[in-house]
């Protein structure tokens, strides 16, 4: 059976310990792409999920992975089969998300260009995902799946799992999952609020990231 290179979970690995959050953004207007990456990176945030949710997400990756610099990670979020996962390559995605994993899924992670951070929900689909290889997984939807509480009772099991916990977190509670010894980072659609962009309040946003990051460490 193939599975998972050590340089693959390197990488992904790397994604993970870039910041303690990764913002979830759904984009309506390429043109919003530029001005809130700016925004996100000037405050500290290292790592972008661009979420394959609208028709402007894969334009959005294809312009931010070209214009931003190589400390920055710039990836493809509610990827759900190969096709879609290679699109989110072919447009310059560094990393893939998946919400969920199936068979097809995982294998094509394996030798994929870009690492996955598949997403489970359960104990079953992690063992799914640990027979192949993978130990970095996003834990979804985090808020309705067991929270703080679920992932405790995973380190049993699983001590070599790491996760990045997404789906109902706020800015109130991400430091009760970080502060988890199994917990690399937390993702979120708090940091970008849909008002907040529609308007084109950068500036806004910005300081919403550095409160969070603020909250995160502190």
């Amino acid at each position: 059976m193939t599975e998972l290179s050590h340089e693959q979970k390197q990488r992904i690995e790397a994604v993970l310990a870039a910041g303690p959050i990764i913002p979830v953004i759904s984009l309506h207007r390429e043109e919003d792409a530029a001005p809130l990456a700016d925004a996100l990176l000037e405050a500290g945030i290292r790592v972008l999920e661009i979420t394959l949710r609208t028709p402007a997400a894969l334009p959005a990756i294809e312009l931010l992975s070209k214009r931003l610099p190589g400390d920055v990670f710039i990836g493809a979020g509610t990827v759900t089969d190969p096709a879609a996962y290679r699109r989110a390559e072919s447009a310059g995605a560094g990393f893939v998300v998946s919400p969920g994993i199936t068979p097809r899924l995982l294998d094509y992670g394996l030798t994929a260009n870009a690492p996955l951070l598949p997403g489970v929900a359960t104990v079953s689909e992690l063992m799914l995902g640990y027979e192949l290889g993978y130990r970095s997984f996003k834990f979804f939807p985090a808020a309705v799946s067991g929270g703080v509480k679920a992932l405790q009772a995973f380190a049993g099991p699983f001590p070599d799992v790491t996760f990045c916990p997404t789906g109902g977190i706020r800015q109130n509670t991400a430091s009760e999952y970080l502060s988890l010894d199994n917990v690399m980072t937390v993702g979120g659609t708090w940091l970008t609020p849909e008002s907040r962009v529609r308007t084109g309040d950068w500036a806004g946003i910005g300081e919403l990231a550095r409160e969070s990051l603020a909250s995160c460490k502190g």
